[in-house]
């Protein structure tokens, strides 16, 4: 099997297009996949790989801030962090509608992402009920407790914070997971976290699957770092072939 891996610019979105050679202009189930936090579409590019050689369209995003989108981090914390996850948001119907429009994808969307990334798959979830499956591998469904966490230790440290803090941030809970769970609406959603992350809390997403034993929850721990291994890779893969219903 050969892959094509096309560099695009969608608009002023940079990505990766990761596709079976034979079946690059044919309509295929779509995966869109997000790299996490200083990271970029190169860096989750094995994810993608895998992917497209078990019948996905793939398609790795840029985040604004990030690879080929590079800009300095804005000091006041987690500003630029926030806006690469936002920015997210607002440009993922654009993709999928880009292509659509060239036959190129139909109503066989799934998501997914790395930490980061994981955030945002959790994020889109709550207002993009056209998602057929998705996938949170170290990221975080509870947005509102992680902007807590972060406010916590940048004013314990001393740095600078904006007195309106939370009011800039006032979006965030309307793409809380956790505050939402009824907008998963029995789709399958996989959860993936080591429980020795110290990046990602892995209580984010435990706590999460625990209050939530009716939803289509899978969950896998293992005894990791913030790390993804080619073996998780495979288990990522083989959820989304058996819940997308492909035929290898």
């Amino acid at each position: 099997m050969k892959l094509m891996i096309r560099k695009r610019s969608i608009g002023n979105i940079p990505l990766l297009e990761v596709v079976e050679r034979e079946q690059r202009n044919r309509l295929l189930p779509l995966v869109v996949y997000y790299h996490g936090w200083q990271s970029s579409k190169e860096l989750v590019l094995t994810q993608g790989r895998k992917l497209a050689e078990a019948g996905f369209r793939v398609l790795l995003p840029d985040a604004a801030n990030h690879g080929d989108r590079k800009q300095p981090i804005i000091q006041v914390p987690s500003l630029t962090f926030w806006q690469s996850i936002q920015a997210n948001l607002f440009e993922f119907g654009s993709l999928v509608n880009h292509f659509k429009k060239l036959g190129l994808a139909d109503d066989r969307v799934a998501v997914g992402g790395v930490s980061m990334g994981g955030i945002t798959t959790c994020a889109l979830m709550t207002n993009h009920p056209e998602i057929k499956v998705a996938a949170c591998v170290m990221g975080s469904p509870k947005p509102v407790y992680y902007r807590e966490r972060i406010y916590e230790l940048a004013t314990a440290s001393g740095r600078y914070v904006p007195d309106d803090y939370l009011n800039l941030l006032a979006w965030i809970p309307y793409y809380d997971l956790s505050l939402r769970p009824e907008t998963l609406a029995g789709r399958p959603m996989l959860f993936w976290h080591g429980n020795e992350d110290e990046i990602v809390p892995y209580s984010d997403a435990a706590e999460f699957v625990a209050e939530n034993p009716d939803a289509n929850l899978t969950f896998i721990e293992e005894d990791e770092k913030h790390l993804v291994r080619v073996s998780t890779m495979e288990k990522i893969t083989a959820f989304y072939v058996e819940k997308m219903g492909i035929n290898q």
